[in-house]
């Protein structure tokens, strides 16, 4: 027996001594590492299934056959601050749609990392849409949708291989300069969105992010004093973190927009948009804070409007003034002026609807004007104020129309949608010159040849006024 083992011994060194001679080289084939994609290509677009959703989805609307979409996450669940979701977009810069996917179960990012791209085929999940918000679960009779059952989510989930390796795209946030146009139409829920120049409100700063009672609404505004309600977790790794000192700057901040409808009411039409943050880098607050509503002063490059727009010289302000002329409650205010300069007072009561005066664009006008500002000091009670921005395009006369409405702190006017001259509201600056700002991003037509009608202002019928009005320039 012991000379078997001996043999057997040395038979063993001779063949590892024999492979080792034919090595020729320190270098070894490296096995090929191939990735391949467990669902078949997708059949359907992400945006099919706006056409498929159901505000109550019922057992018939379980999808029956292979219903495969792409789409690239969006958010996940690494902070804890997006609890049970995730959101998927159908690209990674300039989205057109964006959905939501309920699963019972947390850590769903290790397997799905912000920018995955995955296939999900919907056979035996549901679609649900309520106000715009697309959601994919799966079918309970308790709820307006159910969320997927963690084990069983790769029955629907999976990601896309470019043949070596999973795809991950950089996710480029869409950005806007406003909540507003953030939320316009609902356009952009389900998708990672960037908005600029915002901060939290003033009562915001002396809270954490979110408190033991659960889910916490943080609300921030931007320089239109505009709204939008936070979620925040008491899940999130963030939650007692506090918002002050080191959020309580203002600047951007990336977002996934959200609608919230009553699961006990998924038809019902109203609704209240609120957003989520994915993780504390999504805020960056480095810039002072502002006062919402406020518009930043005036910068150097800003020039008048018309000819005479500071009214300092009179007769040059009238130049300006196109064949309907001024109407006698306008005159100068000499030394009533911004900083003790000489302005246009009004003073009076209209009997009608009047265009106090409509003057021509000056030389020099910038060619992509981004604002027109103007001081305001005064009172006006039972109406406000009304402007005409005029364009190249459209009827005669063609302009755009911005409403001043309730004034006393200062104001971002935005064209009107229905172009309709509106005087409803007064105005009140306590004895202090306010600014006002009449916003013209995006309004690429206006008539800005010299000579050409370009602003106007009007007054309501029976308003009461004693205004002065100086320094309209455009930058």
């Amino acid at each position: 027996m012991k000379n078997i083992y001996f043999k057997a011994a040395i038979f063993s060194a001779i063949s590892m001594l024999t492979l080792s001679s034919c090595v020729k080289s320190d270098d070894y084939d490296v096995p090929e590492i191939k990735c391949t994609n467990r669902f078949a290509a997708a059949n359907h677009q992400l945006a099919d299934l706006t056409a498929i959703a159901k505000p109550k989805p019922t057992d018939a609307d379980i999808i029956k056959d292979d219903y495969i979409v792409e789409a690239y996450v969006s958010s996940n669940d690494e902070s804890g601050n997006i609890y049970k979701m995730m959101t998927l977009q159908d690209k990674p810069e300039n989205p057109t749609i964006g959905i939501e996917v309920d699963i019972d179960g947390g850590n769903q990012y290790l397997d799905y990392p912000t920018g995955a791209l995955v296939r999900i085929n919907l056979k035996g999940l549901i679609v649900q849409a309520s106000n715009g918000n697309i959601k994919v679960g799966s079918y309970d009779p308790s709820y307006s949708v159910g969320r997927i059952n963690p084990n069983k989510l790769s029955n629907y989930f999976a990601r896309v291989c470019d043949g070596q390796k999973p795809v991950v795209a950089v996710m480029k946030p869409l950005e806007f300069n406003s909540i507003a146009d953030a939320l316009k139409n609902g356009a952009h829920i389900n998708q990672l969105v960037k908005i600029k120049n915002v901060q939290f409100e003033d009562a915001e700063l002396t809270k954490n992010f979110a408190d033991d009672s659960g889910t916490g609404d943080r609300y921030i505004t931007d320089k239109k004093a505009a709204r939008l309600d936070l979620r925040f977790s008491n899940y999130a790794t963030f939650a007692k973190t506090p918002i002050s000192p080191n959020y309580a700057k203002s600047g951007d901040i990336v977002l996934l927009l959200s609608r919230y409808t009553s699961p006990s009411n998924p038809t019902a039409t109203t609704f209240t948009e609120q957003a989520y943050i994915r993780y504390l880098a999504d805020i960056n607050f480095t810039a002072a804070r502002f006062t919402p509503g406020a518009p930043d002063n005036p910068s150097a490059s800003a020039v008048n409007l018309f000819n005479g727009s500071d009214f300092e010289n009179w007769a040059t302000f009238l130049s300006s003034v196109n064949s309907f002329g001024l109407k006698p409650y306008a005159t100068q205010g000499i030394g009533l002026g911004y900083g003790g300069t000489n302005s246009l007072q009004i003073k009076g009561t209209p009997s009608g609807n009047d265009y106090v005066f409509t003057s021509a664009a000056a030389s020099g006008l910038p060619a992509a004007p981004k604002r027109i500002t103007m001081y305001i000091k005064g009172t006006a009670t039972g109406k406000s104020l009304s402007f005409n921005v005029y364009k190249t395009t459209g009827s005669t006369p063609a302009f755009y129309t911005f409403n001043l409405g309730t004034f006393s702190t200062g104001a971002i006017l935005d064209a009107d949608s229905g172009n309709a001259n509106s005087y409803t509201g007064s105005i009140n600056t306590n004895g202090q010159w306010k600014l006002i700002e009449i916003n013209l991003v995006g309004l690429g037509d206006l008539n800005l040849a010299a000579g050409k009608d370009m602003f106007a202002i009007k007054t309501g019928s029976g308003g009461n006024y004693d205004l002065q009005i100086d320094n309209i320039k455009i930058e």
